[in-house]
């Protein structure tokens, strides 16, 4: 049983006030817009009955952040961040209030529903750069470690609650109306929570941090910090190509039905293992932090990742598959709060929502165009070879970063990541070695 001293350190992060507040929000709009997405794909499945619609549920959602990143990251960095969240929370609010309008009309139009979709795509690009680059305001460094491990529970909570309850009301309501309902009130109790939030460390200059001309050197400032920060640049293109190639969860419908001859139940379970393997994960890692060389452990977590893959791909009983899953889960948690951790502290407050825009478009990249490339290869070879070619993939691609990328290799403790100086454009770091002395 842990020492209290322990125990406290486990929960540092929710020290500071502003921290809670801000977990609320993110818990609140979080579970709200997953019970849109559930409504949203029960709803187009029935007006259109083709599931090549509920991939475009997805894309329509996925292409603004792709289009809109400089300008995202840009207002990250130039106006306050508390502000852009207050900002896309009501932005949430109004999208969820135009579904519950399309609803309650009963429009069958599917036009309709994407555009709005378009619009939550818009207000997702915008928040989720904000949502990341505002967290080391929150608290000091020393517990940051302590809360992104807070901050990626709180995330994989929200994701597993919000699914189930959105169904619930779904299947009890007999429609969307009431789903919509809930998740525009939620989206306003998070802005509320929001507007109380106070930032108190890390204070950015105004004549740094603040560019007032939207030039092409300010918007894509982030590109090129990534570009000559090496070790930034390895982390995020590792979780880039391991995961569009071991995109296993894409294929669980078919896996359920075709080969572990499982009903809804079971594909519900294995939808939810991952998340409760990388719950369980970041709560532990929030009350015992990584020590270790944080680079070496990266590319040992993704490894596993691939490993995992290639087991559940080859499983043919429910028990393994869903151990295996919950351990995927558990070995991509160590993955990201390590990649969150070394990205966030190896990065200036100034440059901080520019550089998350672009990681955004990383992670955004690997998750829905995984889901794609598993897709075809499916198609191509077969379900079973796909997830097992993915996560023979994924192993290649860790050999490859490991000598492509020293600086990854030889990352010591996050403890001893620091950000360089920069210049007073506020684009161009001093020290680009990206390993601590």
């Amino acid at each position: 049983m842990p020492a209290p001293s322990d125990a406290r350190a486990g929960r540092a992060a929710f020290g500071h006030p502003a921290f809670v507040l801000f977990q609320v929000a993110r818990f609140l709009i979080v579970a709200a817009t997953e019970m849109q997405a559930v409504a949203v794909g029960w709803q187009v499945y029935e007006i259109t009955k083709r599931p090549l619609d509920l991939g475009l549920v997805g894309l329509v959602q996925f292409l603004p952040g792709i289009l809109l990143f400089p300008v995202s990251g840009h207002a990250s960095d130039r106006y306050e961040r508390r502000n852009v969240l207050s900002v896309c929370y009501a932005g949430y609010g109004v999208c969820f209030a135009l579904l519950l309008m399309l609803a309650h009309r009963k429009i069958h139009a599917i036009t309709a529903i994407y555009v709005v979709l378009v619009l939550l795509g818009v207000v997702r690009s915008f928040n989720s750069t904000a949502s990341r680059s505002i967290l080391p305001q929150l608290v000091p460094e020393k517990d940051f470690p302590n809360a992104v491990a807070w901050n990626a529970t709180t995330f994989q909570a929200a994701t597993i609650l919000g699914p189930s309850f959105g169904g619930i009301v779904y299947a009890i309501a007999n429609g969307p109306s009431a789903v919509y309902a809930i998740a525009m009130l939620i989206a306003l109790i998070a802005l509320v929570s929001t507007f109380r939030i106070h930032p108190q460390f890390k204070v950015r200059p105004r004549q740094i941090t603040s560019p007032r001309s939207m030039t092409f050197k300010n918007v894509f400032a982030g590109l090129h910090f990534i570009w000559e920060r090496k070790l930034i640049l390895g982390a995020i293109s590792l979780d880039l190509f391991a995961v569009l190639l071991g995109g296993a969860v894409a294929l669980l419908p078919v896996y359920a039905r075709e080969i572990l001859h499982t009903g809804p139940w079971g594909l519900g379970l294995m939808r939810t293992a991952p998340g409760v393997g990388a719950s369980l994960m970041a709560v532990l890692l929030a009350h015992r932090p990584l020590r270790g060389r944080s680079g070496p452990t990266l590319l040992w977590a993704v490894a596993g990742f691939g490993v995992l893959t290639i087991i559940f791909g080859l499983s043919r009983s429910l028990t393994i598959s869903l151990i295996a899953l919950v351990l995927l889960g558990a070995s991509d948690m160590v993955s990201v709060i390590i990649r969150a951790t070394l990205t966030q502290l190896a990065t200036p407050d100034e440059m901080r929502g520019r550089v998350m825009a672009v990681d955004m478009i990383f992670i955004g990249t690997s998750n829905e165009f995984g889901q794609f490339e598993s897709g075809v290869t499916a198609q191509w070879f077969g379900t079973v070879p796909a997830v097992v070619l993915g996560g023979v993939g994924t192993l290649v691609v860790i050999a490859l970063w490991a000598w492509l990328f020293p600086e990854l290799r030889h990352a010591g403790a996050l403890s001893e990541i620091r950000a360089p100086q920069l210049e007073e454009t506020g684009t161009a770091p001093v020290d680009k070695s990206g390993v601590p002395s």
